[in-house]
């Protein structure tokens, strides 16, 4: 159930409830929260375009419907105060005073006559004026259109016909019901006349069930259809069902959030009914039993107490049995050939070493312009034993986990379970005696899989995933198949992410730019220009990952190579002066990140960067040239004598804390120049008289630019 609220008072305190359920064939399951919480979002807003005071607005979903309630909706839009500028006098009257064709038609407007329009002075001209009241339109009259937009904007890829209706939707619509208080709202949406009847379950109640009111809606549905309408309480009454079935068997079922959802959405009455298997079948991989349960089967495995899977499933069924052990053989006659052809695939990948499947890859293509698959693990070699080098990790275990990665492509197993691709080479690769590096390797190359999933945890792993992801993006973008909009066939967004998350929480710092051009490199596709597109691509990537997530910071005093401590994230104004200053890797471009966020808590911070924004002001309009360096004999005031010497002194501690990447340190001892900064500011005159003067200005402002530039272009923050 979603909710959101509006204005709690009805206008002149008369309001009723709003019910509008669409019934249809099953929905499709994965798309069904959306479309409740979209139809909810609509009317919510349709409701508040068209000025409707109303209270809570809930929302419902089964396989069989959508549905929506507002409670309190004011029964008509409050009146509204209309105030109009018309035409001047002077063009909305002849000389004798007689109206002009302007004046007629601004009154008509209006809905008064030109007499009625008063005069306003506004300016140097005096207007016709319109002050009056619209009465606001009843609201049962507006909200069939309300509805109907709300179903127009529904996210549905592809919407269909039935029968010889022109109407089109996610699935055939069987009923419409549409109540406001215990009025029946005139309607005909989707070809579908509105009453106050819905539907109860199609076989334990599938007549007409009358709602009287709106109110009414989830018991009605409960006690005479059999139906949990609310999403939200049927999922938790699975969860308990699932969690109480497992435990009535002394196991503990394994509650997956996404197969929970995915079966709520299933049924409208749930059952849980616990089967087994035969116990033979636990020596498949576990991953196996899990998938085919789960994926494939739509069940919940059950574990043991110390994690292992159970000769059981716990089944949700949509109807309430009177011989439960019917349905539960129904399921168990199910799994069984789904088990017994995993088993024989299994046994059969087990007959032919990984490696030998090799010399096949050649022959699958990958991409037409980019080869084959063989091909590519040729690349992702060569480029993971360089990465290997870089990170400690074993250059002969990374080639030959590389060898071997995309082998379990072609096995029965992944065949049948391609959800499963890397899991299986790991046991497969550890059946046929490979070092346990490399088999790990092999699942660990497809890390991260998702947002805040599990990164590799294994050097050979991590060499092995950022070589796959580099070179899925260099290959496409050197076709130049770059991803646009929404479109984005082979993953290179998720590629990217998996690049930065591996680089930034697994503490890398490695050259972005090196990485990619060498990925490009590899290609079998000449195109230079991708190495830099790649980079672009990672680094925008990688605007939304620090603008989402906590950044990585240096703490005064931590070495280079310190695990950093967190803090909180970043603006666009931030990241653009960080951005600036080229890191040469994403992991160096949080620490920057960190380290200005710091800066800007100081008080100093403000002043400082004002000061950055002048001097690139100064820099960039002055037709002068700045001289190449320093000359301490030209400095004349005070001002300039005293900044140029506090930056000597803190010239050297910066640059070593730069290089150390202690950016904090660098900034805090940047800050100290602050009342140098806003003397010379106050009392030296930059574009002065004298050439030789002002290029000498313009060098010690260079200088004072490049000192902070080095770490980050504060003249792009705000202010």
């Amino acid at each position: 159930m979603s909710s959101t609220a509006s204005a709690n008072s009805a206008a002149a305190g008369t309001h009723r409830d709003f019910l509008v359920e669409i019934g249809t064939e099953e929905l499709p399951p994965l798309a069904l929260p959306e479309l409740e919480r979209s139809f909810a979002a609509g009317i919510a807003a349709g409701l508040n375009e068209a000025g409707l005071p109303h209270a809570l607005v809930e929302s419902f979903a089964t396989p069989r419907r959508l549905a929506v309630r507002v409670a309190q909706l004011a029964t008509e839009q409050p009146s509204q105060e209309i105030k109009l500028r018309g035409p001047p006098v002077s063009a909305a009257f002849d000389a004798e005073g007689n109206a002009k064709p302007a004046a007629v038609k601004f009154a008509e407007k209006c809905g008064v006559t030109v007499a009625a329009l008063a005069r306003v002075t506004e300016g140097k001209g005096e207007f016709l004026f319109y002050a009056g009241s619209k009465p606001g339109v009843l609201t049962h009259e507006l909200l069939p259109l309300i509805v109907q937009r709300a179903l127009a904007a529904l996210p549905i890829p592809k919407r269909m016909r039935w029968g010889s209706s022109d109407a089109e939707f996610v699935r055939p619509v069987h009923w419409l019901l549409m109540l406001f208080g215990a009025e029946v709202i005139e309607a005909n949406l989707l070809d579908t006349l509105a009453g106050n009847s819905t539907r109860g379950h199609r076989f334990h109640a599938p007549g007409s069930i009358t709602i009287e009111r709106p109110a009414d809606y989830e018991r009605q549905l409960r006690e005479r259809g059999q139906v949990i309408a609310d999403f939200a309480a049927r999922r938790a009454r699975i969860r308990q069902q699932v969690v109480a079935a497992g435990d009535a068997i002394g196991g503990e079922t394994l509650v997956d959030d996404a197969l929970l959802e995915e079966v709520t959405a299933l049924v409208e009455w749930p059952v849980a009914v616990a089967g087994q298997f035969e116990a033979r079948f636990l020596k498949l991989p576990r991953e196996v039993l899990i998938s085919t349960l789960q994926d494939h089967q739509r069940y919940f495995p059950v574990l043991d107490s110390a994690g292992s899977l159970l000769p059981w499933f716990i089944t949700v069924s949509n109807i309430e049995s009177r011989d439960p052990s019917q349905v539960r053989a129904g399921n168990e006659r199910v799994v069984r050939p789904r088990l017994s052809d995993a088993a024989f695939f299994w046994e059969q990948d087990r007959n032919e070493p990984l490696a030998g499947r090799r010399a096949a890859l050649d022959n699958v293509t990958y991409q037409a312009k980019l080869g084959s698959i063989g091909a590519r693990t040729e690349r992702v070699a060569v480029l993971a034993v360089e990465i290997a080098r870089l990170i400690d990790a074993d250059p002969v275990q990374t080639a030959r986990a590389a060898m071997l990665a995309k082998c379990d492509l072609l096995s029965a197993m992944v065949g049948e379970f391609p959800e499963l691709q890397g899991v299986m080479g790991h046991y497969l690769a550890t059946a046929d005696g490979e070092g346990s590096d490399v088999a790990a390797a092999i699942e660990e190359h497809y890390l991260p899989r998702g947002a805040g999933t599990a990164l590799p945890s294994s050097k050979v792993g991590t060499a092995l995933a950022l070589a796959d992801k580099l070179d899925t993006l260099a290959g496409i973008f050197a076709i130049g198949q770059k991803p646009s909009g929404t479109r984005d066939p082979f993953g290179l967004r998720r590629a990217a992410i998996g690049v930065i998350r591996i680089l930034v929480e697994k503490q890398l710092d490695l050259d972005l730019g090196a990485l990619t051009a060498r990925a490009v490199a590899l290609q079998p596709v000449e195109n230079p220009a991708a190495a830099s597109e790649v980079a672009d691509y990672i680094v925008e990537r990688l605007r939304a990952y620090f603008l989402d997530n906590k950044l990585p910071a240096r703490e005064p005093g931590d070495s280079a190579v310190a695990a950093p401590t967190l803090i909180a994230g970043a603006t666009t104004e931030m990241f653009d002066a960080v951005h600036a200053a080229a890191p040469r890797s994403p992991l160096d471009f949080g620490i920057r990140l960190a380290a200005l966020a710091r800066f800007l808590q100081r008080p100093e911070a403000e002043s400082l960067a004002a000061a950055n924004k002048r001097i690139a002001n100064i820099l960039k309009k002055s037709a002068a040239t700045a001289a190449t360096a320093v000359d301490t004999g030209a400095l004349q005031e005070p001002a300039e004598k005293s900044l140029h010497a506090a930056m000597l002194k803190v010239r050297d501690p910066v640059a070593t804390a730069v290089r150390e990447q202690r950016y904090a340190d660098a900034l805090e001892t940047l800050a100290t120049l602050r009342p140098e900064v806003d003397s010379f500011f106050d009392g030296v005159m930059v574009n002065a008289p004298d050439p030789v003067v002002r290029a000498n200005r313009l060098a010690l402002l260079r200088e004072l630019r490049d000192m902070f530039a080095a770490i980050a272009d504060l003249s792009r923050l705000p202010g």
